[in-house]
């Protein structure tokens, strides 16, 4: 089979001159790894974006992608040499490993604002109930207090009934 490479900016495009069906517009693209300065770059620029609460986390977060994603390099060379397959890396992984964790960050404030309000809320509930049961308190001292005078009263009440009883059997 006659192959032809031409190149085509920093790709290499593949024509058969035999096949060209089987071929077609094939291209190869060859990827250079990014300089881990370009990564903090990137990582800083997208990082900008969420509300962190330092500029010295965002820098930290930044340089740990650009580690994260240096380190995979690193691991697809030890996966070839053991199980002699290929695994790429390329800038767009990177991209969607920053884009994964603002999206995972993005759910995590969200769930945990949502706990800060159910939090707020069982505190108000809890808040509201005490003082009602500071109410019922005040209210129920007041009753003891009836309480205690109609006790007295129906005392006296029983004493007046059981003399006024004791002279009815006498006088019977």
């Amino acid at each position: 089979m006659n192959l032809c490479f031409s190149p085509v900016g920093d790709k290499f495009r593949i024509r058969s001159r035999m096949f060209p069906g089987l071929i077609g517009s094939t291209t190869i693209d060859y990827f250079h790894p990014w300089p881990r300065d370009a990564l903090i770059g990137v990582a800083n620029k997208f990082l900008a974006e969420i509300d962190l609460p330092s500029e010295e986390l965002q820098q930290t977060l930044s340089e740990h992608m650009a580690f994260v994603h240096q380190i995979i390099d690193e691991y697809n060379k030890k996966y070839k040499a053991m199980e002699r397959r290929n695994n790429y890396t390329t800038p767009t992984s990177f991209l969607e490993f920053i884009k994964f964790y603002k999206s995972l960050l993005g759910d995590k404030r969200g769930k945990i604002i949502d706990q800060i309000e159910r939090l707020k809320i069982g505190l108000q509930t809890m808040e509201d109930v005490g003082n009602v049961v500071a109410d019922l308190q005040v209210e129920l001292d007041e009753t003891m207090k009836v309480v205690a005078e109609e006790i007295e009263a129906t005392g006296k009440i029983i004493t007046v009934v059981d003399e006024q009883s004791a002279d009815a059997a006498r006088e019977q």
